[in-house]
C-alpha cells in the first residue's frame, strides 16, 4: 500500500459490524480503498473513575472480533487511542485521505466531536459523508403535523408506525463489499491495560435475535425469574447488531417488542431535540423537588440493603453482572426516587456506571420516567409498592432467591412503605403548588 494512494476512511463507533452497516456500505461502494478505524476516545474513557468497566471490557472483545475479521479479509482494523481530532489530524498527515465516512450520533458529545473532526476535515479539503444507521428515524423524520417534536410517547409511535414501510427496513449489504478494503498488513491492537482499564468479569449474552422469545415477548417481558427478553440492547447500543433486522423481525412477530423499539427511538429523539434533559428535568418545574439526598441511604440502595427483598435481589444482579431486568429497572428506579426521595441523577449515574448495556438517551428517559420528571403524560403520583410489584410478577419469589439467596430476611426494611409513599407525594405536591 502507497501512502499517496488516495483512500476513504470508514470510522466505526456504535456500529461494530461488518454486515447490514449503512456508513459502511456507502463508504465501500464510493469507488476509493476503504481505511476502517477505530479511535478509544480519551474524551470519554478519561471520565470513567472505574477502570474495570464492563462496558469498555465489552467494546474492546468486539473491536478485537472486528479487527480479527478484517484482517482474515486480507484488511485491517487500525485501532488509535486518544482525541479524535488529534488522531484525525496525524493520520491527514500520514495518509491521502480525501474522504471520510461514519454513521450518526445524536448524544451531544458526540454531536460536538463529530462536529470537530468535520471542520478538520473541511479545512484540509477532505468531504465528509454521515449517514443513519443506529435507528429506523431519526431527528427530524418523526414530527407533529405543525412541525414540532412529539414530547408524549403514544402519539409519537402511532407517527411512526404510520411512517413505517418496506425500505426503512431494507438492509444495507456492506458484507458483500469487502474486497472494497484497503489491503494492508496487520497493525498491533492495544491491549485493554494499554488503555488504562483492567479485566472485568463482563458477562453478555451472543449476537443473536432469539425469535421464539420475541414471539412470547407481550407474555414474558414482565417477569424478571423467567428468560422472557432478548437481552439485545447492548448490542443495539453498541452496534453489534443490526436495528433493521430486529425491527423486520418484530413487525412480523410481536408488536409489543415492536413498540420497545419505538420506545428506543422516542428517546433518542427526546436527547436530540431537548439536549437539556442530560442535566435535568424534562419539565422544569420538577427541578425544585427538594431531594432528600440522604448518603447512607443511598448506599443502602447501591448494595442492596433496603429490606425490600425485589428490591434489593434486582441491586445484587447489577452490581454482579452489569445487566437488570427491565421491570426491576423500574422497582428500584420508583423506590429510590419516591421512597427514599433521591435525585434521579443520583441513580442515573449509578446506573450509566453498572449497566454494560448503558445507553443515555434511554437511560435519561427511563429515570425520569420512574421520578415523574420526565415526559410521560402520566402524573407524579405513581409510585410502586414493591410488595405488590413482588405478588404481581415474581409470585413464586424465584428471581429473589436467585439474586439474594440466604440474605433473604437479614435486614429490616430502610423505610416504611405507606409512610415514604405519603412523604412522596407531599413533597411533591407542596413544592409544584407553590410554583403555581
Amino acid at each position: 500500500m502507497s501512502k499517496k494512494q488516495n483512500i476513504a476512511v470508514f470510522w466505526f463507533r456504535r456500529d461494530l459490524r461488518i454486515h447490514d452497516n449503512h456508513g459502511l456500505y456507502k463508504a465501500l461502494t464510493s469507488g476509493l480503498p476503504v481505511l476502517p478505524l477505530f479511535i478509544f476516545d480519551t474524551d470519554i474513557l478519561n471520565k470513567l473513575d472505574n477502570k474495570c468497566d464492563r462496558r469498555v471490557a465489552f467494546i474492546h472483545e468486539k473491536v478485537t472480533e472486528l479487527k480479527t475479521k478484517l484482517n482474515e479479509a486480507g484488511s485491517d482494523l487500525v485501532v488509535k487511542h486518544g482525541k479524535p481530532v488529534e488522531i484525525y489530524r496525524e493520520l491527514f498527515g500520514e495518509f491521502t485521505i480525501t474522504s471520510v465516512w461514519f454513521n450518526h450520533d445524536f448524544e451531544p458529545d458526540a454531536v460536538n466531536r463529530d462536529k470537530a473532526v468535520t471542520e478538520l476535515a473541511l479545512m484540509n479539503g477532505i468531504e465528509v459523508y454521515s449517514f443513519k444507521d443506529q435507528v429506523i428515524f431519526e431527528k427530524d423524520e418523526v414530527l407533529k403535523d405543525d412541525g414540532n417534536p412529539y414530547t408524549v410517547f403514544t402519539p409519537y409511535s402511532k407517527k411512526w408506525l404510520s411512517g413505517l414501510g418496506k425500505k426503512d427496513m431494507e438492509s444495507y449489504p456492506s458484507e458483500e463489499h469487502t474486497n472494497a478494503f484497503l489491503k494492508t498488513e496487520p497493525t498491533p491492537m492495544p491491549s485493554l491495560s494499554g488503555i488504562g482499564f483492567r479485566e472485568t468479569d463482563h458477562m453478555v449474552s451472543p449476537v443473536r435475535i432469539d425469535e421464539a422469545i420475541i414471539q412470547h415477548y407481550d407474555k414474558t417481558r414482565d417477569y424478571p425469574a423467567q428468560d422472557g427478553t432478548s437481552k439485545v440492547s447492548v448490542h443495539l447500543r453498541f452496534g453489534t447488531l443490526s436495528i433493521r433486522e430486529l425491527v423486520r423481525t418484530a413487525f412480523r412477530m410481536n408488536k409489543t417488542y415492536l413498540n420497545e423499539l419505538i420506545w428506543r427511538e422516542f428517546y433518542m429523539m427526546i436527547l436530540w431535540h431537548f439536549p437539556y434533559v442530560v442535566d435535568g428535568a424534562f419539565k422544569p418545574a420538577y427541578n425544585h423537588i427538594p431531594w432528600r439526598n440522604n448518603e447512607k441511604e443511598f448506599d443502602i440502595w447501591c448494595n442492596g440493603k433496603t429490606g425490600y427483598p425485589i428490591v434489593d435481589a434486582a441491586m445484587n444482579q447489577i452490581n454482579r453482572t452489569g445487566y437488570m431486568h427491565n421491570r426491576a429497572r423500574m422497582i428500584v428506579a420508583s423506590f429510590l426516587t419516591k421512597h427514599l426521595l433521591i435525585d434521579w441523577r443520583w441513580g442515573e449515574a449509578y446506573f450509566a456506571e453498572k449497566l454494560t448495556d448503558y445507553e443515555l438517551s434511554s437511560n435519561n428517559g427511563g429515570w425520569q420516567w420512574a421520578a415523574g420528571t420526565g415526559c410521560d403524560a402520566a402524573p407524579y403520583f405513581r409510585i410502586f409498592n414493591p410488595e405488590s410489584q413482588t405478588k404481581k410478577f415474581d409470585p413464586d419469589g424465584k428471581y429473589i432467591e436467585t439474586w439474594l439467596g440466604d440474605d433473604l430476611h437479614m435486614v429490616q426494611p430502610v423505610v416504611d412503605h405507606k409512610m415514604a409513599r405519603e412523604r412522596a407525594l407531599k413533597v411533591y405536591k407542596e413544592t409544584l403548588n407553590k410554583l403555581k
